[in-house]
């Protein structure tokens, strides 16, 4: 066997880099007709695709919303609206089995009008305004609208009251398309991130310079307030608008893990944040809150272990600096218990703790009297996954809902259910919407299980499996990972899973690998730069104990991942090919070599390491999948998807993969949307499509030999 990898600049199939050239274009459309006649033909295809649409635009599911002042605001997609519908209803009314929806902004009739594609991207409210009697009114927003799902956005201003954008004409701010940052310093000024040029980027895709707009000027005459470096992820201006703590904070991401953060006064002097470089650093009113991802050592010899969740007085941060400040642990780490998030009320913080990748949460309550904090466990339901959402509103002194969070659980057998929390008091929370059963989980068991991996290390995953399974390799069985930047895979409810895979007897086993945040900053770092490849042992490992266990077999065991998951199933095929029936390998980094100079790529340097320098090249090459493909190897005939709209991660990858495979005579599957960006599909009908062709080709592959 010889190595096929040809050196930059000598690749045949650089051409393919090209996104919208006319070539590059042809191949897709090409490709794609192929695997929508092959997959699109099956029977399971024809069943798949309207009863998963069925279940994207069914009535049934739980409109989750956000709280902007009074109003509670939820994005919803659906057969008639597939672009969406940006609406607004009561609490009272949202209690309702049927709540009163506002339509706020119809995206679908925008886009006819305007002859735009447009994706929804989220907003974000200005301070509100006050009234002839003194009440707060939340009026004025900006929102982001991409074309197909890609990354960057055209911003406008829109008037909540009147339901409309406000045109430049009327001094309505607009951003064209771009990746944009915008927030509001005041109801007249936007700190503004933008392409304003050469030179304004980093060398990541992201904004370099950050400049106050001032309303009814040029945007090109408007001063810069904060710079970063071209080496930068990006450079940004955040506004804590909190009454009484009102706080302007400039920053740079020097890496996906390194800040720098400054205080900027009303005069526009600024005083540099003391804190680790690596530290994540927050404020809620007096408390500066921080979370460790090294540790800490104070002047005192007290050491807060990385992953943990400190907090002092603001104040005194800004006068005595990181190592002489006393700091509280809020949260400690132990080996297998991390946190997984929190949430402030106006008296109280939830910690959202992932315990042997089990949520459980507990709330602390500062004591001013004797300057402690009392700690509480929270009864909610579990083991699975739960999530926090604090709904204080601090412009409202007398909030009712100050001490009120939603909370949200699911697990793998059990559907997602929205609460509202009391956190002020001891009772259980009330059940707002609970999403109906897709499947029949009766004759489906969950359950937690250890592998092995290469240097020894116990790595966990779940396993959702039939509960007579017999143990003769005969189980249909989906490998699912991700294994980067501190994500961590959490037990989730599917009804596509359940309709598509489930359904017919298929097993469903996620893996908890090193390169995510399952256990923590440790459990990450165990697996970056030069040690990448441990996620990538972890997964065989799990996928070697699936085989060992009797629950399947190679030729009825596939994978699937995207983005970094992408990148894990990538390197588990070429360098196990013997191991798997199947491969989905979605919106992926491939050539590792070329990863940093396409698109986003560079922000990702600080994960996996910079290909040139001639010591991390040859480690980074080592696994990269597009340069590991070999003469004379027999691989899974795999399938891989992605987006043209994608301006993350970079469609060449997935793209050129395709085409050394092809080169090398072997069998290969390839879908790419031409909306969708880094998720993959604009619409429910997009998503639709691409998962019935995903669960048609895997059932090819695992179910029909």
């Amino acid at each position: 066997m010889s190595a096929v990898s040809p050196a930059e600049g000598e690749a045949p199939d650089l051409w393919l880099e090209d996104v919208l050239g006319e070539a590059a274009l042809a191949w897709v459309r090409e490709h794609n007709a192929r695997t929508e006649g092959e997959l699109g033909a099956r029977a399971d295809y024809a069943e798949f695709r309207p009863r998963l649409k069925a279940l994207m635009d069914a009535r049934e599911r739980i409109p989750y919303v956000s709280r902007i002042g009074h109003d509670f605001y939820n994005f919803w997609q659906d057969a008639e609206h597939p672009r969406g519908l940006w609406r607004r209803t009561t609490l009272a009314s949202y209690r309702q089995p049927e709540p009163a929806w506002e339509t706020v902004l119809d995206l679908d009739a925008l886009a006819a009008a305007e002859g735009e594609n447009w994706v929804w991207h989220g907003v974000d409210v200005c301070t509100p305004a006050r009234d002839a009697e003194g009440r707060p009114v939340w009026r004025r927003c900006l929102i982001d609208l991409s074309r197909g799902g890609a990354d960057a956005t055209v911003v406008r201003e829109f008037d909540l009251v009147e339901r409309r954008f406000i045109p430049a004409e009327e001094g309505g701010f607009t951003l064209p398309e771009a990746k944009s940052s915008a927030s509001w310093i005041d109801a007249d000024t936007l700190a503004v991130g933008t392409d304003f040029g050469p030179g304004s980027m980093t060398d990541s895709g992201y904004p370099r310079v950050i400049k106050a707009w001032r309303r009814g000027t040029p945007l090109a005459d408007a001063p810069t307030i904060h710079e970063g470096e071209a080496s930068d992820v990006s450079a940004w201006v955040s506004i804590d608008d909190t009454p009484g703590f009102e706080r302007v904070i400039h920053g740079r991401s020097v890496d996906f893990y390194t800040t720098a953060m400054w205080l900027a006064g009303p005069d526009g002097r600024r005083r540099e944040i003391p804190k680790p470089a690596d530290a994540s650093l927050g404020f809620h009113e007096r408390w500066a809150v921080m979370e460790l991802r090294s540790d800490l050592v104070q002047h005192d010899g007290t050491r807060h272990p990385a992953g943990s969740l400190l907090a002092a007085d603001a104040d005194a941060l800004m006068a005595q600096g990181v190592e002489a400040l006393r700091w509280t642990a809020l949260f400690t780490p132990t080996p297998t218990c991390s946190l997984g998030g929190s949430a402030w009320t106006r008296g109280q913080v939830l910690l959202n703790l992932l315990d042997n990748v089990a949520n459980r949460v507990e709330a602390l309550r500062f004591d001013a009297a004797t300057g402690t904090w009392t700690r509480r466990a929270v009864a909610l339901p579990g083991p699975g996954t739960l999530g926090l959402g604090a709904l204080h509103e601090p412009h409202l002194p007398d909030d009712p809902l100050a001490e009120h969070c939603w909370v949200t659980y699911a697990d793998f057998l059990t559907p997602d259910s929205l609460m509202l929390l009391d956190a002020g008091g001891a009772g259980a929370p009330e059940v707002i919407r609970q999403r109906p059963s897709y499947f029949d989980a009766a004759g489906l068991v969950a359950e937690q299980r250890f592998a092995t991996s290469a240097d020894g290390t116990r790595v966990p995953y779940f396993v959702v499996r039939p509960k007579d399974a017999p143990m003769d390799g005969s189980t249909p069985t989906l490998l699912y990972g991700y294994g980067g930047f501190e994500v961590s895979m959490q037990p989730w409810y599917s009804g596509g899973f359940g309709l598509a895979w489930y359904e017919r007897g298929g097993a469903l086993v996620v893996a908890n690998i090193r390169g995510g945040g399952e256990f923590g900053p440790a459990w990450h770092q165990a697996a970056v730069g030069e040690h990448k490849p441990r996620s990538h042992e972890d997964f065989i490992a799990v996928a070697e104990d699936l085989v060992a266990s009797g629950l399947s077999s190679p030729a009825r065991l596939g994978i699937m991942g995207g983005s970094n998951g992408g990148l894990l199933v990538g390197a588990a095929m070429t360098r196990r090919p013997d191991l798997f029936g199947a491969v989905v390998c979605q919106v992926p980094l491939l050539d590792m070599l070329r990863y940093h100079r396409l698109l986003a790529g560079a922000s990702w340097m600080a994960e996996y390491g910079d290909p040139d320098q001639p010591e991390q090249r040859a480690w980074i090459e080592r696994y990269s999948p597009y340069q590991a493909l070999r003469e004379g190897v027999s691989y899974p005939r795999a399938l891989f998807t992605t987006s043209t709209r994608d301006d993350r991660v970079h469609p060449g990858h997935a793209r050129r993969m395709v085409a050394r495979l092809e080169a090398l005579g072997q069998p290969v599957l390839y879908y790419e949307n031409i909306e969708g960006g880094h998720g993959g599909a604009a619409d429910n009908a997009q998503r639709a499509h691409l998962q019935a062709l995903e669960f048609a080709y895997l059932w090819s592959r695992l179910g029909d030999r």
